[in-house]
């Protein structure tokens, strides 16, 4: 009686260890992996004995390599067939080799390609392959690729090639290498850099800003110049290589904050069609070594740093400097004289900046204080920021609140106009018109004493004022390579 039930219970054990491996996708003994099976019939004999040939990529790369492969798959002569693979959860991956001898296997099986859907310009996007075996037929024969994602897990995406010999294999990935910086989707665009979660750079497609040069208040001086520098080498780099001269070149862009800095290289950004253009704001500072070096691949282009004081700090004030101020030094000497590279810098604090970002020829080469507006400056900004708005104000009423607006940003402006609208809107909804009551109003609300945080965010009060740069140590106005502007200049009609 023992024995039977010892028998039936071995029986029962069998019986759900195969149930188990066939939930698990683990074939029994003498059983094939159907993964296994597909790569060796489709490599033979011949195309096994061959090394498997791999290259990583950096995950922004995805949408590139997808629409590489999605060219190179519809060349003449060329049959490729895409089949899904799938991991069971928490399997980090596999490569090529694993899947030509079935060694070290993981318990995979075929399915239906898995895509993930990536942006490949504004309002667009493409089904890209996660992880997925390309059975190829073409002039060199019969081989396999294994394309694999980026994940929690495996930071980089890959490549691989089996079934060839190594040189024709490298062949192909250089073929996959041209067509993505031939295609590259980010070339011409404006993109914004970003950090994902576990740290590695991705590109967020933005829209190029829609401005013209009336929408920007700037003196006639400070505007010819920032132009002369940014477009006008763009206008002539044909002529200025011929000349020997180099296009790379850096601008900054200094004064207190709210001043209109942001505002200007927007402006540049909407205006550089041609160029590829690089945002870089915040965390995604760090990047900026990555970035830089995307930029030369994909030039023309121009880089944008917002707020460099973060990173670009003058080694002066701590041991060491900041890791990423090496590597901004070393982004802007690193490509050649001829590269059409355009560095743009933003900062607040001029005066804290290392004074190597001047040193050379190609970092920065021209500095613009982008001070506080003066009288003229700030009736031109309460005309733009009023386009949109019902504003029934007479030319006293303007006068008065010029006046009253000494010293402010072009931040303040913009939110005196939006408070004035709100003054109207709690009267009646919709505005009906904004009359000199509201923007009364809205002013004395915004230089009330309690007021105070308020106005040092949007710019006003702040201690780094135009008149404070090179109080310090730094990048004083003397270090700069051109001298600053300040709007008593004569303006721009």
């Amino acid at each position: 009686m023992a024995a039977e039930a010892s028998g039936t219970e071995a029986g029962e054990f069998a019986a759900g260890l195969r149930s188990l491996l066939d939930w698990l996708h683990v074939p029994t003994e003498g059983a094939r992996n159907e993964v296994v099976a597909l790569v060796q019939e489709a490599l033979g004999s011949a195309g096994r004995e061959q090394s498997v040939v791999a290259r990583e990529l950096p995950p922004l790369e995805h949408v590139n390599l997808q629409t590489a492969l999605d060219a190179w798959a519809a060349a003449d002569g060329r049959r490729v067939e895409v089949r899904g693979v799938v991991l069971p959860p928490h399997f980090v991956g596999i490569d090529l080799q694993q899947l030509m001898t079935g060694e070290a296997l993981p318990p995979v099986r075929l399915s239906a390609p898995s895509v993930v859907d990536l942006p490949n310009g504004p309002g667009s996007t493409l089904a890209c392959l996660r992880l997925a075996l390309l059975l190829v037929t073409d002039d060199a024969g019969s081989y396999v690729l294994l394309v694999q994602g980026a994940s929690e897990h495996r930071p980089t995406l890959s490549v691989e090639v089996a079934g060839l010999p190594v040189q024709q294999a490298q062949g192909v990935l250089a073929e996959l290498d041209r067509l993505r910086r031939e295609l590259n989707v980010y070339r011409g665009r404006l993109v914004e850099v970003a950090l994902t979660p576990l740290g590695q750079v991705e590109l967020v497609f933005l829209d190029p800003p829609d401005l013209g040069r009336d929408d920007v208040v700037l003196p006639a001086a400070v505007l010819d110049r920032i132009e002369r520098h940014a477009l006008g080498v763009a206008e002539h780099r044909a002529g200025l290589r011929a000349a020997g001269q180099h296009l790379k070149r850096g601008l900054l862009l200094y004064g207190p904050p709210g001043t209109g800095k942001t505002h200007t290289t927007r402006y540049l950004l909407g205006r550089m069609g041609e160029y590829t253009r690089l945002l870089i704001t915040g965390r995604s500072l760090g990047a900026v070594g990555s970035v830089t070096e995307l930029a030369r691949d994909l030039q023309p282009a121009v880089v944008v740093l917002e707020d460099v004081d973060l990173v670009a700090m003058d080694r002066s004030f701590g041991p060491g400097g900041s890791p990423v101020l090496f590597d901004l030094l070393d982004a802007m000497d690193g490509a050649a004289p001829d590269a059409d590279l355009l560095f743009v810098l933003t900062t607040n604090r001029a005066d804290l900046l290392e004074p190597a970002l001047a040193d050379r020829p190609g970092r920065i080469d021209v500095a613009v204080d982008v001070a506080l507006p003066d009288a003229a400056a700030r009736r031109e900004l309460l005309e733009l920021y009023g386009r949109d708005v019902p504003l029934r104000l007479s030319e006293d009423d303007v006068t008065a609140a010029v006046d009253r607006t000494e010293g402010v940003t072009a931040s303040f402006l913009k939110e005196l106009l939006r408070r004035a609208v709100l003054e109207a809107l709690h009267e009646q909804d919709p505005v009906g018109a904004v009359t000199a009551e509201h923007l009364t109003r809205a002013l004395d609300d915004l230089l009330d004493s309690t007021q105070q945080v308020t106005r040092a965010l949007l710019g006003v009060g702040g201690d780094a004022g135009p008149d404070d740069v090179g109080a310090r140590p730094g990048l004083a106005p003397a270090d700069l390579p051109t001298a600053s502007f300040h709007p008593r200049h004569p303006r721009r009609h």
